[in-house]
């Protein structure tokens, strides 16, 4: 399933040994095809150059309901299978106008990026990410002998 994309092509012969990325490349683009969905709808801010955070939009939602994996370097938000209820044994509703049908919204998280937390409040669903600089990958001066 590798993509013959010219821009990814004409960067391999400047890299060397990120094969990987290119392929994460190729994901990413197989699941935005895949996940093309404007609901729920989203926010991802970047707090400063290590803390990000994801806010997904789901009023009528309670935290049991809701599903958050980290997978493959993939995350994703998804309702539980619910049962459809409308006037059914005399709960009195007469109009379901706030949405609670199935859905599953992914990002692709990078691996330097952890999950801190992930609260769900107001109707908002607050997923706070932090980025994890592993040592050998600080910048650091190497000696000259």
């Amino acid at each position: 399933m590798t993509r013959n994309l010219s821009v990814w092509n004409s960067l391999r012969p400047f890299s060397v040994g990120f094969d990987s990325i290119f392929e994460e490349f190729d994901k990413m683009l197989d699941s935005s095809e895949r996940y093309n969905s404007n609901y729920p709808p989203y926010n991802i801010h970047r707090a400063d150059e290590n803390n990000y955070k994801i806010e997904v939009a789901l009023a009528g939602y309670s935290k049991d309901d809701i599903e958050v994996e980290l997978k493959d370097s993939t995350l994703t938000v998804r309702n539980k299978q619910q049962e459809k209820v409308v006037n059914q044994n005399g709960n009195g509703v007469i109009h379901k106008g706030i949405s609670t049908r199935q859905f599953e919204r992914a990002f692709t998280i990078s691996e330097d990026i952890k999950i801190k937390n992930a609260e769900l409040k107001n109707g908002l669903l607050n997923i706070d990410l932090v980025r994890i600089i592993p040592e050998e990958k600080k910048a650091r001066l190497i000696e000259i002998k």
